[in-house]
């Protein structure tokens, strides 16, 4: 097959609001989509850019276009470039994403393309009930869960959920979740300890919603609640943070026999915008802000606060759903497998220990 490349322009536009109650502007960033696809041999590979980093690969891309328009009007076999440039290609984008900041790393885990947690539970799981309600309040849709299968086992699923685009991003709070929120987390997780099912977690939130209802509504001693009950559950919990795993938002259906994070994904006690915020009383400090939080994946697993880093497909999870739904399969089905072989006092010790010892420091 001949070389083609095409190179498709889009706009799109992110949404977020600034996570401190006293500040409810709306912030919009308008950013530019490039989707490059073009194909090498018979295998087709698919690089969206997004993000200001990306732009060597876009600028590389362009000098291919220019190159095969050259050969197409003037017919010289210019197939040596074309293999060079292709090349350099390679090289640039395998560099460019093994070398990513912190920031962009937070960057990448906000691509709006990027899978979440129903995504995840269409391409793992055989089946889903999906189940509402904390029975107090109301049914918060910041979080959804529900029973499902995986390879013929039934487990309990539980995650964030931001949504695709305005309107369910708006139905979804954002994936900011209030009290009752994380109280429907923890009726699930109980209704899978009774039936004694595993849980299974995706976390990928901004922070807990800090409205004044929220607050209202008892926000702290829900996550607190739920940090103490999971702590203690009867039966094994596995957490992936898919995206953002930001303060107790991400940590009220956090605690687990085995945490993992996606490869770019952060895991922090606050956002980088925050933090610049309060330090410097303004976001312009942001990737420094990003750097100082030690929030990524390799720094997680170096603190060995997480157990592990589950590798993402090149240029991030969003250019390879499907292979990226694979690859969590495999970890969740092996751990799963693992984790029904210990006895339920081993389990809780387990875990209770490897909580315990996140930040003693050793003179």
């Amino acid at each position: 097959m001949k070389n083609k490349k095409t190179i498709y322009n889009a706009n799109f536009s992110l949404r977020w609001f600034d996570l401190f109650p006293q500040k409810r502007k709306q912030k919009t960033v308008h950013c530019k989509l490039k989707i490059i696809t073009y194909f090498c041999g018979s295998i087709m590979q698919q690089i969206k850019t997004s993000f200001d980093f990306e732009k060597p690969i876009a600028d590389l891309v362009q000098q291919i276009e220019k190159v095969k328009q050259v050969a197409e009007k003037t017919k010289v076999d210019m197939s040596a470039t074309l293999d060079e440039l292709d090349g350099k290609l390679d090289e640039t984008t395998n560099n460019l994403y093994k070398n990513l900041t912190g920031w962009n790393k937070v960057q990448m885990s906000r691509h709006p393309d990027r899978p979440q947690t129903l995504d995840y539970i269409n391409m793992i799981c055989d089946d889903f009930i999906e189940m509402h309600g904390d029975r107090t309040v109301k049914d918060d849709k910041a979080i959804i869960g529900g029973f499902a299968t995986i390879n013929g086992q039934t487990v309990m699923v539980i995650g964030h959920q931001k949504g695709k685009n305005t309107k369910e991003r708006q139905f979804r709070n954002f994936g900011m979740a209030n009290p009752e929120g994380y109280r429907k987390a923890l009726r699930l997780m109980r209704l899978a300890e009774k039936f004694n099912k595993p849980v299974v977690s995706f976390i990928d939130t901004m922070g807990a919603y800090p409205g004044l209802e929220a607050e209202e509504r008892g926000q702290g001693e829900a996550i607190a609640r739920n940090l103490l009950e999971m702590s203690i559950l009867r039966v094994p919990i596995i957490c992936i943070v898919v995206g953002e795993g930001a303060s107790g938002g991400a940590l009220g259906i956090g605690i687990g026999d085995k945490v993992y994070m996606l490869e770019h994904t952060w895991y922090s006690v606050i956002s980088p915008e925050s933090c610049s915020s309060i330090l410097w009383r303004s976001w312009d400090f942001k990737e420094k802000a990003a750097e100082c939080l030690k929030l990524t994946s390799d720094d997680m697993f170096g603190n060995k606060l997480i157990d592990g880093i589950i590798p993402e497909p090149l240029g991030g999870a969003h250019q390879d759903p499907e292979l990226m739904g694979r690859t969590l399969k495999d970890y969740i089905v092996k751990d799963l497998a693992a984790l029904g072989k210990l006895k339920t006092d081993k389990l809780i010790e387990q875990r209770i220990d490897k909580f315990c010892a996140m930040g003693v420091v050793n003179e």
